[in-house]
């Protein structure tokens, strides 16, 4: 729910979805357009959704499994790309060695801290953050707030 929208958009989202049911895949797999566009969806995202919905991934065994294969059953779902399934990753399976080197505000954080002279680009950061592992999580969590204080804003639901 959170990519390309504002948190504030976003927690409005997720708590329409919600209060209609929308978290249960078989409610997602039954739920009309209609039902979806009323908690705020886009079309886009509500393709999304149902990808998710169909794909029956068995989220207990994540937690489990090593982050490569995280990544690669996230992303066989449309709209799931690498950087969701690292952020999955990160953030709601706690694994510690995984880093989303394609995330604007950790390219941003790093190019601050390391002072470089321009923000690295994914393949760049991914080499750089070589170097923190296998606490490349904890890395990125500190960038994540690093990069929070530049901003003097909200960071990522």
């Amino acid at each position: 729910m959170s990519q390309q929208v504002s948190v504030a958009s976003a927690n409005a989202i997720v708590a329409r979805c919600e209060a209609g049911g929308l978290c249960d895949p078989a409610i997602v797999r039954a739920a009309s357009d209609d039902d979806m566009r009323a908690c705020g969806l886009s079309r886009q995202k509500i393709r999304y959704i149902r990808s998710l919905a169909e794909a029956r991934i068995d989220f207990d065994a994540l937690r489990h499994a090593p982050t490569d294969e995280v990544i690669a059953t996230l992303t066989q779902v449309a709209g799931v790309g690498r950087w969701t399934a690292e952020i999955y990753a990160m953030f709601s399976l706690g694994h510690a060695d995984v880093f989303a080197p394609n995330d604007l505000a950790l390219q941003e954080a790093a190019r601050d801290i390391l002072n470089l002279p321009e923000r690295p680009k994914e393949k760049e950061l991914r080499a750089l953050a070589e170097a923190w592992a296998p606490w490349r999580a904890v890395a990125a969590r500190l960038l994540f707030a690093y990069y929070a204080l530049m901003k003097k804003r909200e960071g990522i639901r």
